[in-house]
């Protein structure tokens, strides 16, 4: 039986149950409590716990849970399914999980730009600092180009009926980074299977699935935009170096927010130009730009665009690739199943 709405928005968030995907949903049920809010997550338990925080703040709000693994096309499939079960319209599409398995960090380029100009641009980006090492998942995929790139892409393809309505408008926004680098990604190896920073292309890849989506779709009402949460400290931050590190240079990170306006640090801060999005009129965003929660030395919160180093050529292929994957990804699970019942 699907919920009837109204004209409460429905809102789904990926990655939902800690960091800036939960700072996100206090923040939009602080905004409007009669949104109906689902938590997508991998981990059941945790996601309920989630949704228990949540309503000691917000006792009569709307929350309901869907276990979604979007490093795991089955699950995307069924999680999928069960949303459009469950609901009869979707107006906001958050997709926020992501993964960065096995960060390294370069200590020789770490210590040689911590004591240069660069300090606050290598902090802010990781750039030329980390690299990651990446694994297969069972559907055959490289993990993070699954996690944080196909298993959305493959999300939104399930829930177009959804997004894209009559007379209506709806919205996706990605969490990208400011680790998107286009040298980073490669048309000839979209999943980066033979590089050693396949976070970095995942999210370069994600701002020209972005750009493609609203070429194919603004016409539909279906608008999609990125952001950037800037430096935050989250579990995937915490990953990268020792937590006895963290502590110690901490207190120099608060004192570096005064001359710049990329160390958000908390996950509430991080979720600016999320929350923000949400109070926009879709048309009127830039499909080029991405949005970046920022953070002034006080402390106030803001949000603004940068262009993005993309273009419609190269996100267009990228869709192609997408798409033949797609099928070759859904013929293996047919194959797969047909399997099991013979």
């Amino acid at each position: 039986m699907k919920l009837e709405s109204g004209m409460e928005r429905v809102v789904l968030v990926t990655g939902a149950n800690s960091g800036i995907g939960l700072a996100l949903c206090e923040r939009l049920l602080s905004h409007d409590a009669q949104l109906q809010l689902c938590l997508a997550c991998r981990n059941g338990q945790r996601a309920e716990a989630a949704r228990q925080v949540l309503l000691v703040s917000h006792p009569q709000a709307h929350i309901s849970l869907v276990q979604l693994d979007v490093g795991s096309m089955r699950s995307v499939l069924r999680a999928a399914k069960e949303v459009r079960d469950r609901y009869n319209r979707l107006d906001f599409l958050y997709l926020n999980a992501g993964i960065m398995p096995n960060p390294q960090v370069d200590l020789k380029a770490f210590y040689k730009g911590l004591f240069s100009s660069k300090a606050i641009h290598m902090f802010s980006t990781g750039e030329g600092l980390l690299t990651q090492k990446d694994a297969v998942t069972s559907d055959g995929l490289q993990q993070v180009f699954a996690t944080n790139l196909f298993g959305h892409f493959l999300l939104v393809r399930e829930l177009e009926p959804m997004l894209c309505r009559p007379n209506s408008s709806s919205q996706i926004i990605w969490t990208s980074s400011s680790n998107a680098y286009r040298s980073a990604f490669s048309l000839d190896d979209p999943q980066h299977k033979h590089g050693k920073e396949p976070y970095s292309s995942s999210k370069y890849a994600s701002d020209l699935l972005s750009v493609e989506l609203n070429r194919r779709h603004n016409s539909q009402g279906l608008y999609s935009s990125v952001i950037c949460p800037g430096l935050v400290m989250t579990n995937l931050t915490y990953g990268i170096l020792p937590s006895f590190f963290w502590t110690l240079i901490m207190p120099i990170m608060w004192l570096i927010r005064i001359f710049t306006n990329t160390f958000t640090l908390t996950p509430y801060n991080g979720a600016e130009a999320l929350f923000w999005l949400f109070k926009q009129k879709p048309e009127a965003l830039d499909p080029m730009a991405k949005y970046h929660s920022l953070t002034s030395g006080l402390g106030n919160n803001y949000t603004l665009p940068h262009k993005m180093d993309v273009n419609h050529t190269m996100a267009e292929a990228l869709y192609e690739k997408l798409l033949a994957l797609e099928d070759t990804v859904r013929k293996k699970l047919q194959k797969e199943d047909h399997g099991s019942k013979a």
